[in-house]
């Protein structure tokens, strides 16, 4: 548990390791807030060995003839499983050594759970006073109100802003019009 007296902690929801570019949005938007800032990243582990099995069971699905079967080896899945895992945790520690050049402190951790639900416990956790979530343009899901940032609202009792990665604010408010940076 922090002592949220003293900081003001700032949760963290990425698809992908953070750019310069985003670590300098963060810190903009941090600026003129007295208290220290600490940012707590959450970096999800995509299942790519699940990804691959699911995407081989769909091959022949459109087909009338029954599937056929095929199977990784169980150790060429938990190999891809480790793969993904060492990547994602690379990424979180580039993530937090770009924050860290720019004088900001920031811990993080890889998850594997549903991203939402880990959002929502480590915010409880820290009591953190705001979230962001930092991904790709995800166009179907956000207009149907199932991307991250809207379940997250819908979840927290926190602030939560979507940002774009690696595109700055600018870019985000020329090139998606209603998308990019969404309100608090």
């Amino acid at each position: 548990m922090n002592d949220s007296a003293n900081s003001y902690d700032v949760v963290v929801l990425m698809e992908e390791a953070l750019t310069e570019v985003d670590a300098q949005q963060l810190h903009s938007l941090h600026e003129e807030i007295d208290e220290p800032v600490r940012y707590h990243l959450l970096l999800p582990i995509v299942d790519a060995a699940g990804q691959i099995e699911a995407g081989i069971g769909s091959l022949g699905a459109g087909d009338l003839v029954a599937t056929p079967t095929l199977a990784l080896d169980p150790q060429e899945i938990e190999n891809l499983r480790a793969e993904e895992r060492a990547a994602r945790e690379d990424q979180l520690r580039r993530s937090i050594d770009v924050l860290a050049a720019l004088g900001r402190p920031a811990d993080g951790s890889c998850i594997q759970d549903e991203p939402i639900a880990a959002l929502a416990a480590r915010v409880a956790e820290i009591d953190a006073r705001e979230a962001i979530i930092l991904t790709r343009p995800h166009v179907v899901s956000e207009f149907f109100h199932l991307d991250w940032t809207s379940r997250a609202r819908r979840k927290l009792g926190v602030p939560v802003l979507h940002l774009l990665e690696h595109e700055t604010f600018d870019e985000q408010a020329e090139g998606y019009g209603e998308e990019g940076v969404t309100g608090l």
